[in-house]
């Protein structure tokens, strides 16, 4: 007997979140089996990389709520890195990300904008 598939398999998610509840609910879904690509941007990544640093080196946080996740850095400025993340977006079924109000706006990566594309 084969083990059924996961509940969200196949499911494509681009993460742009940090801290708690939008590493959180992105944590979830990969757990349930979405295939989740964290955005991180240079030069230090996440910022939750440098919280509760266990002896060897590593976020015990930063590695409980990304647990499952691929990780891309990703430079917006670059036309390059613009490129692929525009590509990544396009692609996903869910875009999660939890800025504040008008920063992702100003990068042309608000709902709206992504819409129009």
């Amino acid at each position: 007997m084969t083990a059924p598939r996961p509940i969200l398999d196949g499911l494509k998610v681009v993460d742009m979140t940090q801290y708690l509840a939008g590493p959180t609910v992105t944590r979830l879904l990969a757990e349930a089996g979405a295939s989740v690509v964290k955005i991180e941007q240079p030069p230090y990544g996440d910022p939750t990389r440098s919280l509760a640093v266990v002896s060897d080196g590593r976020s015990g946080y930063f590695i409980q709520q990304n647990h499952g996740k691929r990780s891309l850095c990703i430079d917006f400025d670059d036309p390059r890195g613009r490129e692929v993340l525009d590509r990544l977006i396009a692609e996903a079924d869910v875009f999660v990300e939890n800025y504040g109000p008008g920063v992702l706006a100003r990068r042309g990566l608000d709902h709206d904008s992504l819409l129009a594309k």
